[in-house]
C-alpha cells in the first residue's frame, strides 16, 4: 500500500482538504450522491439547505416537500424518503439523547461507529466511512465503484469479494493517517486512468506493479 501511496502520490498528490466536523451534513450528501454524478449531487443538496433552515425542519417536513427541492439529484423519491427516515431515526436513537446530532460519535470506536451509523435506514459501509473519515477523520475509508476497481485489479481483494469484506480489508491494509488520501488518490486514479471497461494501462503509473495491466494491454 506504500508503495501505491507514493506512485498516487506523484501524479496527484496530497489532499488537503481535513475533517471538515459535519456528520449529518456527511450523511445526507452521501446519500443525495447515490446513482447520479458530483454535480447533481451538489445542486441537489444545496437545494435542500435553501429550503430548509435546519435539519430538524427537514425531519419535520412532508416527504414530497423534500423530494422537489433534491429533484435534480435523481430518485428523488427514495432518497427523500430515506433522508427523513434517517433523520427520525438519530433523532429517537438513545445515544443521541433525543437530540438531532451526531457530533458524540468519535467518543465511540470505530467498529461501534459504523455499527451505530448502519443501524440507520439504508446506511451502508460505504456512507458509514464517508461520515466517519470525512467529517471526523476516523480511521476508516470508503469503498466506492472506482476504488473497488483499482484494488481489485491490483489484487488488493480477493476475487468477487462483497462490499462489507472490501471495506474490511481496506481499511485493515491502509496506514492510520492515510486514509483520506489513499481513498481521494484510488478514486481520482478510477476516473481518469484505470476506466471500467478501457483503462489507460500504457499511461498507468501502477502499471508494472498491476497483475491486470498485461491483460488490458495485449487486447
Amino acid at each position: 500500500m506504500r508503495a501505491v501511496r507514493d506512485r498516487l502520490r506523484d501524479v496527484y498528490g496530497r489532499p488537503l482538504n481535513g475533517p471538515h466536523g459535519h456528520p449529518i451534513a456527511e450523511l445526507v450528501l452521501t446519500v443525495l450522491s447515490q446513482s447520479t454524478n458530483d454535480r447533481n449531487r451538489d445542486v441537489a443538496y444545496l437545494g435542500l439547505r435553501d429550503r430548509f433552515p435546519s435539519w430538524e425542519a427537514v425531519r419535520d417536513a412532508p416527504v414530497d416537500e423534500i423530494e422537489a427541492a433534491i429533484r435534480p439529484g435523481g430518485i428523488s423519491k427514495v432518497k427523500s424518503a430515506r433522508i427523513k427516515a434517517i433523520l427520525e431515526a438519530i433523532g429517537e436513537s438513545s445515544e443521541s439523547g433525543g437530540e438531532l446530532s451526531l457530533d458524540w460519535l468519535p467518543s465511540l470506536s470505530v467498529p461501534e461507529a459504523q455499527a451505530y451509523l448502519c443501524s440507520l435506514p439504508g446506511v451502508g459501509r460505504k456512507t458509514a466511512a464517508c461520515v466517519l473519515l470525512f467529517a471526523f477523520g476516523m480511521h476508516d475509508v470508503p469503498v466506492d465503484t472506482h476504488v473497488s476497481r483499482v484494488g481489485s485489479r491490483l489484487g488488493l481483494f480477493r476475487p468477487g469479494a462483497p462490499f462489507e469484506e472490501l471495506h474490511d480489508t481496506m481499511l485493515a491494509i491502509t496506514p492510520a493517517g492515510e486514509e483520506l488520501e489513499l481513498h481521494m488518490n484510488l478514486l481520482r486514479h478510477g476516473r481518469r486512468t484505470c476506466s471500467a471497461r478501457r483503462p489507460a494501462c500504457a499511461l498507468c503509473a501502477l502499471r508494472r506493479m498491476c497483475p491486470s495491466a498485461e491483460a488490458f494491454l495485449g487486447r
